[in-house]
C-alpha cells in the first residue's frame, strides 16, 4: 500500500502512453454500470421484473436503467479500439496471438470468476453468458481478420450492426445444437436444463455486438500516433450526429432497426418512453445507434483538458477487468449481508438454477434512493482499491501478465 505518501492516479499502466479521453469514457460508463447493477441486486423485484416494461415502469426506474444502456456498447466497441492501438506497433501475427489468448481468458472468466460473482453458487448450475463472453468470442473472432485490409473489416461491422434486425423473425426453440449456435449468434434465451438442476441464459448474442468490436477497432485509425487530432475531432462530431439523425429518423418511422416499434400510449409520458424503449438482448440497430452517438460526441468534448475532478473516472478506466469483477462481489455480498441483517434467509442469494428458478426474491428489495445510496456508497469503496490496484499494476508494467489482468 501507500499510505505514507500523498498518491494519485498513475499517468500509465503500460508501455506507451494512455490515451485519456478513452480511459475518460471508459471510466464513466462503468461508474454508471454500478448504477445498473446496485439496481439488479437491491431494487424491488429487480431479479424478474422489467423497469422497462412501459405499463408499470416509473420516469425515474426507467431513466435508471436506460442511462446504463450505454456501458456495454461503450465496452465493446473500446474493446476494439484497444485491439488497434496494440497492434499499432506489432505486426499482425502478435496482435492475432493476443487476441486469441485475451479472448479466451475473458470466456473462461466470464464462466468462473465472474459467473460465480453474480450467483454465489459452488455447482455453478446457472450459467449467464454477458459481457465478458462476448467481448472475448468477439476478440477471438477479430484476431482472424487482423490480416485484411481494414476497409474489409469495416463494411463487415456496418453490414453485421446495420443488418442483423433482419433475422430478427428467425427463432429457435429446444435443445437441438442448430437451436444453442442460434441462441449464442442472435436470440436472447434463457434455457433450462435437466428438469431445472441447471440453467443457462444467452444473454449476449455475439453478431450485432461482434459487429460493433470491429467497427471499434477500425476506429482505432483515429488515434495511431500520426493522425491529426483535429482531422479525429471532426471525424467524431460527424459520425457521432450522424448517428443520432439516423436514429430519430428510423426510429420515428418506425419501419426497420427494432423488433419493438414505439406506439402511444394513453399519457404522453408513456408514449414518451416507449420511443426511448429500445432493444439491447441483442442490441439492435437502434439501441447502438442511441447509444454509440453521444458516446462520440463525448469523446469529442474529453479531447480537451479537464480538471482533477476526472481523476477517479480515469481511474476505473484504466483497470477495467478489476474494478468490473471486485464491484460485482461488493454489491452481491452487500446485498446478502443486508438482506441477513434485516432477517432475511442469506441463502436466497445463493443464486443456484433451482433457487433463481423457485424465485425466493421475487418481492425482495428496496426503495430506489437507497439503490442510488449503494451506488455512491459502491464507487466511495471502489476508488481506493482501484488506486492500489493500479499502483501494483504499474509496478509491474511489462511483464506478460500484466495486460491480462
Amino acid at each position: 500500500m501507500h499510505s505514507q505518501t500523498k498518491v494519485s492516479p498513475p499517468v500509465a499502466a503500460g508501455p506507451k502512453q494512455r490515451i485519456p479521453s478513452l480511459d475518460l469514457l471508459r471510466g464513466l460508463v462503468m461508474a454508471i454500470m454500478v448504477l445498473d447493477h446496485a439496481r439488479n441486486y437491491f431494487y424491488y423485484g429487480s431479479f424478474y421484473g422489467d423497469p422497462t416494461d412501459i405499463e408499470t415502469t416509473t420516469p425515474m426506474l426507467f431513466f435508471t436503467r436506460f442511462i446504463t444502456h450505454f456501458c456495454a456498447p461503450v465496452f465493446v466497441f473500446l474493446a476494439g479500439t484497444g485491439a488497434f492501438l496494440y497492434g499499432e506497433k506489432r505486426d499482425s501475427r502478435q496482435l492475432f496471438r493476443f487476441l486469441i489468448s485475451r479472448g479466451l481468458w475473458l470466456m473462461v472468466l466470464e464462466l468462473t470468476l465472474v459467473g460465480f460473482a453474480w450467483t454465489f453458487d459452488l455447482s455453478f448450475s446457472f450459467q449467464i453468458l454477458q459481457v465478458f463472453w462476448v467481448i472475448g468470442l468477439s476478440m477471438v473472432g477479430l484476431a482472424f481478420l487482423v490480416y485484411l485490409p481494414k476497409s474489409l473489416v469495416a463494411v463487415l461491422g456496418f453490414v453485421l450492426v446495420f443488418g442483423h434486425n433482419l433475422l430478427d423473425g428467425v427463432v429457435e426453440d429446444g435443445h437441438g445444437v442448430s437451436a444453442w449456435v442460434w441462441y449464442l449468434l442472435h436470440q436472447d434465451k434463457f434455457l433450462v436444463l435437466h428438469e431445472g438442476s441447471h440453467a443457462i441464459f444467452f444473454h449476449y448474442q455475439v453478431l450485432p455486438w461482434f459487429g460493433l468490436m470491429l467497427l471499434g477497432y477500425v476506429f482505432g485509425t483515429y488515434y495511431s500516433g500520426n493522425y491529426p487530432k483535429a482531422s479525429r475531432k471532426k471525424w467524431l462530431l460527424i459520425w457521432g450526429n450522424l448517428a443520432l439523425v439516423l436514429f430519430v429518423v428510423l426510429r420515428a418511422a418506425n419501419v426497420y432497426g427494432d423488433p419493438h416499434p414505439w406506439q402511444l400510449y394513453p399519457t404522453e409520458t408513456q408514449t414518451f418512453l416507449s420511443f426511448f424503449n429500445l432493444t439491447k438482448y441483442p442490441p439492435s440497430l437502434l439501441f447502438l445507434l442511441l447509444t454509440m452517438g453521444p458516446a462520440l460526441i463525448l469523446l469529442y468534448l474529453l479531447e480537451k483538458p479537464l480538471g482533477n475532478w476526472v481523476q477517479p473516472l480515469l481511474l476505473f478506466g484504466r483497470v477495467p477487468l478489476f474494478f468490473y469483477v471486485v464491484h460485482l462481489y461488493l454489491l452481491h455480498l452487500g446485498a446478502m449481508i443486508l438482506h441477513a441483517v434485516l432477517g432475511g434467509d442469506a441463502s436466497e442469494f445463493v443464486l443456484s438454477a433451482p433457487n433463481f428458478l423457485e424465485a425466493p426474491l421475487a418481492h425482495y428489495g428496496y426503495p430506489l434512493w437507497v439503490v442510488y445510496g449503494v451506488w455512491v456508497l459502491s464507487l466511495l469503496i471502489l476508488y481506493p482499491l482501484c488506486l492500489n490496484y493500479a499502483y501494483f499494476k504499474q509496478l509491474h508494467r511489462g511483464r506478460w501478465w500484466v495486460s491480462y489482468i
